[in-house]
């Protein structure tokens, strides 16, 4: 079988990528999971394309990984043995927007900050809001429903889509949802594709709700000397009716890795740090932010607030950059970061972060711990040598970690998706909580729509 030459005769051989040089970039993402070199690259221009492609590929059992951002930090967007990659990023316009229904039609390869900018225009914006917006694209963030730094106010991505043009497995094409708020017309099929990761089509078009851009915004650092501090400041603030736009906390480790670039003076005897974004209009946005400043400072006087743009900005750059900031702070350039993604009910997030450093001082490992506290999603992120004894370390104390996640009713992933680096502990969280028949429903879900198992094989499910 002749792969180049038969999709050449079907599309354009132009958006087809074949050359060595041209491949090797794919076999990675922003994971530390390598995959196979793919047999080739399609890059579509429209929904036809992706048709042809998916139709051809059903018909001769060929893997297919669909990718736009290749920001998936946990190889969703790598090669499982082998396959071909649909790049998604040449499908990258914004179709249609409506600011009096309040939503954007954009197409996968859009990255997301690119349409915030666009929004941003007409003081509307896109809520869901990954670290890695500079370069994630709506297409990646819809197929691991991604969260972010504002869930905390706004949700994950699920809550900001009404609809979306599907490629199924066989090339058909669908559309799901509509342009409403409401709608009850039978199984809700946009549920069913976002998170789903390419497993079960290809995302070609999505009908996003937008929302007005904050009217003003008072950012608040705050200083601790322990996580239970924190916690009591965070829940204080919720009690008292105050729901920040981004709620976030770095430990000590985390701070001195972005200290540098965001100017910051971390006091002594303080190991860890809130970031609160509280929003308001002109008239209010002093009280609204005191009161929260008077909240936190019966717990500790180490604050920082600023209204300054270029002030907000630069913490919230240097909050996002922060797995860069990591890469930076490597022993060598030998070693590997590896992203850590659980989340608890909130409530239960700081009694859970005392068993995780624990953990941390169990396996003697460097793990900077961050993330979004507001909504009780932690990032350990582990900073290891590469080599197969430190992997299998690592791999332990990620087993451990899920079963003290799934002990306080939380989730082994709550925004990376499960790729190839979480099936297993995915299968964990099912079979610990007596609850097998329901990923044994979702494996059905996946024969059903995709009956020759070629969409991104390997990724949510075990394959051999």
């Amino acid at each position: 079988m002749d792969i180049y030459n038969d999709l050449s005769r079907i599309i354009d051989p132009r958006i087809i990528l074949n050359k060595t040089e041209e491949k090797i970039p794919f076999k990675n993402d922003a994971s530390y999971i390598s995959g196979s070199e793919p047999y080739l690259i399609v890059m579509p221009e429209n929904v036809n394309d992706v048709s042809k492609v998916l139709k051809y590929c059903n018909d001769n059992n060929i893997n297919v990984v669909p990718r736009s951002g290749g920001t998936s930090l946990t190889g969703s967007s790598v090669v499982y043995h082998d396959g071909i990659v649909i790049d998604m990023l040449k499908m990258n316009k914004i179709k249609n927007l409506s600011l009096e229904d309040r939503y954007v039609v954009a197409e996968p390869g859009v990255r997301l900050d690119d349409l915030n900018i666009y929004l941003s225009k007409y003081n509307f914006f896109y809520p869901p809001d990954p670290a890695s917006s500079l370069a994630a694209t709506v297409g990646g963030t819809l197929s691991t429903n991604a969260g972010g730094l504002r869930a905390v106010r706004y949700g994950t991505t699920k809550e900001w889509v009404l609809g979306l043009e599907i490629v199924l497995p066989d090339g058909s094409i669908i559309r799901t949802g509509e342009y409403t708020l409401k709608r009850s017309a039978g199984y809700d099929l946009t549920a069913l594709f976002l998170g789903s990761e390419g497993t079960l089509g290809i995302i070609t078009s999505a009908v996003l709700k937008i929302a007005p851009l904050p009217e003003k915004v008072s950012r608040i650092m705050a200083f601790f000397k322990t996580i239970d501090d924190v916690g009591i400041a965070v829940s204080r603030i919720k009690k008292s009716g105050i729901t920040p736009l981004i709620s976030e906390f770095l430990d000590r480790t985390s701070m001195e890795a972005v200290k540098n670039s965001v100017n910051l003076n971390i006091p002594e005897n303080m190991n860890y740090m809130l970031i609160l974004d509280i929003d308001s209009d002109l008239e209010s946005i002093d009280r609204k932010s005191g009161d929260a400043i008077k909240i936190i400072k019966e717990i500790t006087d180490k604050i920082e607030v600023t209204t300054d743009k270029k002030r907000m900005d630069e913490i919230y750059r240097a909050r996002k950059g922060l797995y860069s900031s990591l890469l930076l702070n490597r022993e060598n350039d030998r070693q590997i970061v590896v992203i850590g993604d659980v989340v608890f009910p909130a409530s239960e997030l700081p009694g859970a972060l005392h068993e995780a450093e624990n953990l941390i001082k169990k396996y003697n490992l460097k793990v900077p711990l961050f993330g979004h506290i507001g909504d009780g999603n932690l990032h350990a992120n582990i900073i290891t040598d590469a080599d197969e004894k430190s992997l299998e370390k690592v791999h332990r104390f990620q087993i451990e970690l899920a079963d003290i996640a799934i002990k306080h009713n939380g989730s082994v992933s709550a925004e990376h998706g499960i790729g190839l680096e979480k099936n297993d502990l995915l299968y964990k969280e099912y079979r610990d909580r007596n609850n097998l028949k329901a990923l044994e429903l979702m494996r059905e879900i996946k024969n059903t729509i995709d009956k020759n198992n070629i969409m991104n094989r390997g990724k949510i499910f075990y394959e051999t």
